[in-house]
């Protein structure tokens, strides 16, 4: 048995609504403030987030320890382990059960061959974020549940933690932590578009392959990316009337 999936594509600005708009265009000057303020100091978000923490090996995670908002209970790493020409590392964030709704429930799903962390240990994996070699974000892209070993939240559920996610603290970082939560908003079309995308892989996967846990299968990683520009997508923002 087979479905299809529909195809990924980015968002278009002149679809939104004019506070949408209004709301991504502000998200959108907060980055190019980072993005000014790091580039009179001579520095980029990777080179800020890999700062003070010894040889970058590939799979640690950076900083360390994570960064954890404990008000927010929004999380994020950076690490590299894809390689090759178009990444340098990526970032991965995801909100903490105590910042997500009780409301919201994570999938039933009675196959699990692994245990999903469950009640106060619950996470919800948000979006990754690629980066270039120069510190810049060059994609967004969405994964399978064994690549960050989450809780498993449909893709409406994560879209409502979206506006969750904040870091509002200077360490490793302010810039970066700005940047970051930020970007969350600035791509928030984009993120929707993935996430639906990532389930609609994840049912047919499961329809083809009905006696295996699709969550824990290997083959599966990366469900769906979408390369993605600041620039490029502020001005298309910027020429929509409002």
């Amino acid at each position: 048995m087979t479905t299809t999936i529909p195809r990924l594509v980015p968002p278009v600005a002149a679809s939104l609504t004019p506070a949408d708009i209004s709301r991504l265009r502000e998200a959108g000057a907060q980055i190019r403030e980072c993005y000014r303020v790091m580039s009179k100091g001579g520095v980029n978000i990777v080179g800020e987030v890999l700062k003070g923490q010894g040889t970058f090996f590939e799979m640690t995670h950076y900083p360390l320890d994570d960064v954890l908002d404990k008000d927010s209970h929004s999380q994020y790493y950076y690490h590299a382990h894809r390689g090759g020409e178009q990444e340098h590392g990526h970032f991965h964030t995801f909100l903490r059960a105590p910042g997500i709704p009780a409301e919201l429930r994570m999938l039933d799903y009675p196959q699990a061959s692994e245990p999903w962390p469950q009640g106060d240990k619950a996470i919800a994996h948000l979006v990754a974020i690629s980066m270039d070699a120069w510190g810049f974000p060059s994609s967004l892209f969405a994964c399978n549940r064994w690549v960050t070993d989450e809780s498993w939240y449909p893709a409406e559920a994560v879209l409502s933690m979206l506006d969750r996610f904040v870091i509002d603290h200077a360490s490793p970082s302010w810039p970066v932590n700005i940047w970051l939560s930020n970007m969350l908003v600035l791509f928030r079309p984009h993120i929707a578009a993935l996430l639906v995308h990532r389930d609609a892989v994840i049912n047919q996967w499961q329809l083809q392959h009905p006696e295996q846990d699709i969550f824990e299968n290997r083959q599966l990683e990366i469900t769906g990316q979408l390369s993605i520009s600041v620039d490029d997508w502020l001005t298309e923002l910027e020429a929509v009337l409002v």
